[in-house]
């Protein structure tokens, strides 16, 4: 029942974001909330107008943006949405400049960290019950590593495992990101779709990956753990791992319901001939929980000729059996940490292992983080320099495959990395370089 002219008193009052939200009460505040009045003034205030008029009032000077010709010639909401554009424009122009250095050792960029956090961007994960109501998880910790991000959800409200159908993991930016102050969840923000978990059979769809006293990990493809409470079989913690390759894109450039499609690769035409093979690889590889890292190296000159293509794959071996003096150790207890709101534990043998495979040209052609586990061979090492029980890791998608083989030597206390391979899948190969191997 107030009139309008008061009601755009009040609003010329109120920030860009405080703006946004308010016009989502109803038709009449939308329409309020949009004038160009209001939002003209917000844009001068932030940018430089095109064209200026000065006016004489007084001994003073003032600045008029535009005249009037800037409110009564533009359809309503006009500035609204320019200084919309304009916010977003310049939150690219700022990422895109951090984003810019490039690590040689790794072929990502060298500060994805200060990225992230200049972009405002979050993630949450929405869980969807079979009822089709939503329950959001926002509360996260984040752990930052050379390739990759690791987020942590925790809560004393997950909704029964029982009752869920699937699970979906977004990244989450503010319209209008503010470096001034923390985000509210409540702000206008938009989603952008990484993920999608079907939860119905977890136990069924999920590969188990370890326990300790309290609660059980299964993993699910991918880079998603999920930590069940041994005694009630409910959700403890939710935990992602998310590599820097296209991270960024896949966070932003999504929809709230389609993920981001990467762009096809522009092969280098001198190097598609399928009897030369693979060539002037590299590989870094890091084995990490949370603030621990056990092994963070880079591997280079990695090949694969013709005859080492078989069942499919392309075999690039990094570590071999025969070598040992490429054998690695590993830097402490391997084990993957967790907390909770109230318990926090550590379930041994499982970890982080991040992989960034380069091409010839450093461009990054396979990489994943994702939770793995050691597995006790039923195998003793027949080295002569390494007298012990083995353990293998094994990772496996739709693009290769990883296989390490480990040592475990009682009188050090330490593992060491024996053999490590990698196998590419033909298919992603060919859809690479357009090829047929």
């Amino acid at each position: 029942s107030m009139p309008s002219e008061v009601l755009l008193k009040i609003f010329s009052y109120l920030d860009a974001v405080s703006l946004l939200c308010v016009g989502c009460v109803n038709k009449h505040f939308c329409h309020l909330a949009s004038d160009n009045g209001i939002w003209l003034k917000i844009y001068s205030s932030c940018f430089h107008p095109k064209r200026t008029i000065w006016k004489m009032k007084s001994e003073q000077t003032e600045t008029v943006s535009l005249g009037s010709a800037a409110l009564h010639d533009r359809k309503p909401g006009y500035w609204k949405k320019e200084y919309i554009f304009k916010q977003i424009a310049a939150v690219k122009t700022r990422v895109m400049r951090l984003v810019k250095p490039v690590d040689p050792y790794t072929g990502l960029p060298c500060k994805n960290k200060e990225a992230i956090k200049a972009s405002g961007l979050r993630w949450i994960i929405v869980l969807k019950d079979k009822n089709g109501k939503e329950h959001i998880m926002e509360k996260a910790t984040l752990s930052f590593k050379d390739t990759s991000v690791t987020i942590l959800w925790y809560s004393t409200n997950w909704p029964c495992l029982d009752i869920l159908s699937t699970l979906k993991l977004f990244g989450v930016m503010p319209l209008l990101p503010d470096q001034s102050r923390a985000p509210s969840k409540n702000g206008p923000r938009r989603r952008s779709l990484i993920a999608e978990y079907h939860l119905a059979n977890l136990t069924g769809s999920s590969v188990a990956v370890g326990a300790d006293k309290l609660v059980r990990l299964v993993s699910l493809n991918p880079g998603l753990l999920v930590g069940l409470w041994k005694e009630k079989n409910e959700i403890a913690f939710v935990m992602a791992s998310l590599h820097y390759h296209q991270l960024l894109e896949r966070s932003t450039l999504g929809s709230a319901t389609v993920q981001y499609a990467l762009p096809p690769n522009k092969p280098v035409l001198d190097d598609i001939d399928p009897e030369y093979g693979l060539h002037d690889y590299s590989l870094h590889l890091d084995m990490h929980s949370g603030s621990c890292t056990y092994l963070c190296g880079t591997f280079k000159s990695l090949f694969c000729r013709k005859g080492d293509i078989e069942n499919g794959y392309l075999k690039l071996t990094v570590v071999s059996l025969k070598d040992n003096t490429k054998h690695l150790p590993l830097i402490g207890t391997v084990g993957l940490s967790w907390e909770t709101d109230v318990f926090k534990g550590n379930v041994k043998g499982c970890y982080v292992m991040d992989v960034t495979l380069l091409d010839e040209t450093g461009k990054p052609f396979w990489c994943f983080s994702a939770p793995v586990c050691m597995e006790l061979s039923s195998n003793t090492s027949s080295l002569y320099d390494y007298m012990g029980h083995i353990c293998t890791t094994d990772y496996a998608d739709s693009e290769g495959k990883v296989c390490v083989e480990m040592v475990w030597l009682e009188e050090t206390k330490e593992y060491f990395i024996v053999n490590l391979v990698l196998y590419i899948s033909t298919k992603k190969v060919n859809n690479w370089y357009g090829t047929n191997y």
